[in-house]
């Protein structure tokens, strides 16, 4: 699977100062240096280098500084890494080349080159506040077919947990999560019910997102009188 990518690219990155989360913004991993304004790296997986994983990086240039495209390296030493077109069409478009050894080691194929693709700053913008919004990594890159943990989520499962032994007041859940609002409003999920003005308790379908995802303890907020 491609999550199995993940961890050795994420490594590797890191090892270059950046911060790597899993599944942002439907990128399979997004990197942020420490500076400000940050530079972007977005990186894509695939088991094996093919001109799929190319269109990803030409669809996400336009929102970061940096594309990296990763694969699997073949075992016999033929698949796309060795074709000199191949990595003579990533070099031109600006493109790195990763490939994760059968024994999980990174090798660098390709270096990324300064090149300027149309920019998309709302994209881009999206990218960063996202990374930087989301607790920790919960997700690894190329996982499909299960929910992505967004920040979104994580705020969600934080008010869902602070109503696990009764009804909260919005003012009190706002402190750890300023969504709240918007969060409460909405209802997205179907994980939350108003008892009166600005005081809410938790559904079945929360409870059962609680199991599903369980939450730290020291969440729970007071008990709305």
């Amino acid at each position: 699977m491609e999550t199995s990518l993940y961890l050795p690219i994420k490594r590797h990155l890191e090892s270059l100062g950046l911060t790597v989360k899993g599944e942002v913004g439907g990128c399979d991993l997004v990197a942020l240096s420490g500076g400000e304004p940050p530079v972007v790296v977005i990186g894509e997986l695939k088991l094996s280098f093919n001109l799929e994983l190319v269109l990803q990086g030409v669809e996400r240039a336009g929102a970061c500084d940096e594309v990296w495209l990763a694969a699997r390296l073949s075992m016999r030493g033929k698949g796309r890494e060795s074709d000199a077109r191949y990595r003579n069409l990533c070099r031109r478009l600006g493109f790195g080349m990763l490939g994760v050894t059968h024994h999980g080691s990174v090798e660098v194929l390709v270096v990324p080159s300064a090149v300027s693709p149309r920019r998309n700053p709302k994209k881009r913008s999206r990218l960063v506040m996202e990374h930087q919004r989301r607790k920790g990594d919960p997700v690894a890159g190329g996982s499909t077919r299960i929910p992505i943990m967004t920040a979104y989520r994580q705020q969600a499962l934080s008010c869902a947990a602070a109503m696990a032994t009764g009804p909260c007041r919005l003012r009190d859940l706002r402190m750890e999560n300023p969504d709240a609002g918007k969060i409460l409003l909405h209802n997205v999920y179907g994980w939350f019910d108003r008892v009166e003005r600005g005081t809410y308790t938790l559904t079945d379908a929360g409870r059962d997102a609680l199991k599903r995802w369980p939450q730290p303890s020291s969440q729970t907020m007071p008990i709305a009188d």
